[in-house]
């Protein structure tokens, strides 16, 4: 980033996974004049995942959609990046993560591959992976059923995350190898925050795929910036079945990670019980409901600082 992006405005962080984390740094342009992406790369499905398996780099799906939501608006590497190849050996890839995965091999370090792809998309701000090297996530789940006179309770362990996000009853989530490096970039933008946003998206394959990372809980527990959790606008079938806001909250809470404030867009998901943590409701969804509208998100991550 050559320059602030707002003169003046805070310097943000935003982690977690998938489109969520795109929406939200997507946000942060409006109103920070630093911003850096800290995304998970342990997905293990889709072109990520074959990817993965065959050069033995992190997942770059995520990364590229971050990417591009901090990518330079007039260029065509953007719009091209997301483009899916649809025949042959190459169907499924989008073109970002191919290009992601051969700067990786001509330069030796997943890192300068991210970094030149910021050059490539004149992107402002920085992306930064979660770990230096390949995860995987693990779960442990607890399913009750059977009935009052005779209940059942069914528990066990799943790895890998399209496994993860496919069961229900999760309980705890963690990475394999269970303390793996952290980029000193992540950690260091996370120290030197004023404002870090935690979410939107999958409790336990994007958000908590990062924030219980050891490395990154322990930024956190240091950070003097203020913590932000923006809530999902509504519960994921099967990972979050029947969550309320306090659910996902008390989820995080219970894997270490802490919070200052939850924003929560009540006409989505239910409250729930009363948490310890101060709530800050806002109308977020775009026009379908279903995903956080940028421009709403920014108003409301703007008015807490």
């Amino acid at each position: 980033m050559s320059g602030p992006i707002v003169p003046g405005g805070p310097r943000v962080v935003a982690m977690g996974g998938g489109y969520g984390l795109s929406t939200t740094l997507r946000a942060a342009r409006h109103y920070a004049s630093e911003v850096t992406g800290i995304v998970s790369v342990a997905d293990d499905g889709g072109s990520s995942g074959r990817l993965r398996r065959a050069f033995g780099i992190p997942a770059p799906g995520d990364l590229r959609r971050c990417l591009v939501a901090l990518a330079d608006p007039e260029s065509i590497w953007a719009e091209a990046f997301e483009r899916r190849f649809d025949a042959a050996e190459l169907q499924g890839h989008p073109l970002g993560n191919i290009i992601i995965a051969g700067l990786a091999s001509t330069l030796g370090d997943f890192g300068l591959a991210i970094d030149e792809v910021l050059r490539l998309l004149g992107a402002v701000g920085r992306v930064v992976p979660a770990t230096a090297e390949p995860v995987a996530l693990k779960a442990t789940y607890l399913r009750r059923g059977g009935t009052d006179e005779q209940p059942i309770s069914v528990q066990g362990v799943v790895e890998g995350e399209v496994r993860v996000g496919s069961t229900a009853g999760l309980t705890e989530v963690s990475v394999v190898p269970p303390d793996p490096k952290v980029p000193d970039e992540a950690l260091q933008a996370i120290l030197e925050a004023d404002q870090i946003c935690i979410g939107p998206g999958s409790l336990f394959t994007s958000v908590l795929a990062v924030a219980a990372i050891p490395a990154i809980r322990e930024a956190l527990q240091q950070a003097k910036g203020t913590r932000i959790y923006i809530c999902n606008l509504s519960e994921q079938h099967p990972e979050t079945s029947g969550y309320t806001m306090s659910d996902h909250v008390s989820t995080i809470f219970a894997h270490g990670v802490p919070l200052d404030i939850v924003v929560h867009d009540p006409a989505r998901l239910p409250l729930g019980g009363p948490v310890n943590i101060e709530v800050a409701t806002r109308s977020l969804a775009d026009r379908t409901g279903r995903l956080h509208e940028a421009e709403l998100l920014a108003a409301a991550l703007s008015s807490l600082l």
